[in-house]
């Protein structure tokens, strides 16, 4: 499934951040685009609005409408690893994954229904502004929106995590920020996902999805083939809680981006290198 326009010039912004090693560049054309300060508007209307009773009735829509699209979309996808989850104390914790399509998240659902358990999704603030129906999904489905004032993230979004993970929650944090769209390749990640699991004392699962290529063409577009997905969960990350909190965000952090590269390895059976081929973008039959 193809989402956004002007896919090949997308392309070209990954293949120039790849080479450059440039893992969060924005490589999008359109997003929208916003001052800090509106930003940080944006997010404290979005948490203002949250006690209205249409805002919570549109939250249990817009909860049971993810786990519809979840179903439709990407119901196919394959979950591999879940034994790994089975020592998984009850309570909440942090999903990692990596980031490469608009609808990724439904494929890191898939897990959520199968452990049956509910997941809060970790969005940056502009996509509260998308148009239309992904306006109303963005704001809806349990999401926790992301902005870079360091007020808000020191204080006001660890509270809301806090809230999250009290009520058994999962919440799905993409540790390499910015979306490649169908980038088949794990990129490192930032810290912030590890800081926060190990300032709530909770753990990471860490989780690879794979990109397979279908036979089967795009019907609106060429230069595609269709693709699903694999989630593959890779193991359970615990902060220690008799380390710095820096001590274990910094540990973790490089636990899951090793695990995300062996799987890498494994299931496509490469090497993993960051000059870029056609290959690394998954269902693009290439220039």
């Amino acid at each position: 499934m193809i989402i956004g326009d002007k896919r090949l010039d997308v392309i070209h912004n990954i293949a120039r951040a790849a080479n450059d090693r440039d893992f969060t560049a924005k490589t999008e054309i359109g997003d929208p685009m916003m001052t800090s300060e509106e930003k940080l508007a944006l997010v404290e209307a979005f948490w203002q609005k949250q006690d209205r009773f249409k805002t919570k009735v549109d939250g249990v829509l817009g909860r049971e409408l993810l786990q519809v699209l979840t179903k439709a979309l990407v119901g196919s996808t394959k979950v591999t690893g879940l034994e790994k989850l089975h020592e998984l104390p009850r309570g909440g914790a942090i999903v990692t994954a990596n980031h490469f399509n608009q609808i990724d998240a439904l494929a890191v659902n898939c897990l959520a229904q199968k452990a049956h358990r509910r997941m809060d999704i970790v969005i940056e603030e502009t996509n509260l502004k998308l148009p239309g129906f992904f306006s109303y999904i963005m704001n809806n489905m349990g999401s926790i929106p992301l902005t870079q004032s360091p007020n808000y993230l020191g204080r006001e979004f660890i509270q809301h995590l806090s809230r999250a993970f009290n009520q058994d929650h999962w919440v799905l944090i993409f540790p390499e920020q910015e979306m490649w769209w169908n980038y088949r390749k794990p990129r490192k990640p930032q810290r912030g996902a590890y800081y926060f699991a190990a300032k709530c004392n909770v753990p990471v699962i860490s989780t690879f999805v794979e990109i397979q290529t279908l036979p089967k063409a795009e019907k609106k577009n060429e230069h595609f083939q269709q693709t699903r997905y694999v989630l593959h969960v890779l193991g359970v990350l615990y902060p220690d809680p008799t380390k710095p909190v820096s001590e274990n965000a910094s540990r973790m952090m490089e636990e899951d981006y090793q695990l995300k590269v062996q799987a890498y390895e494994e299931v496509y059976h490469k090497k993993l290198d960051y000059d870029f081929t056609s290959w690394d973008i998954a269902g693009w039959r290439g220039e």
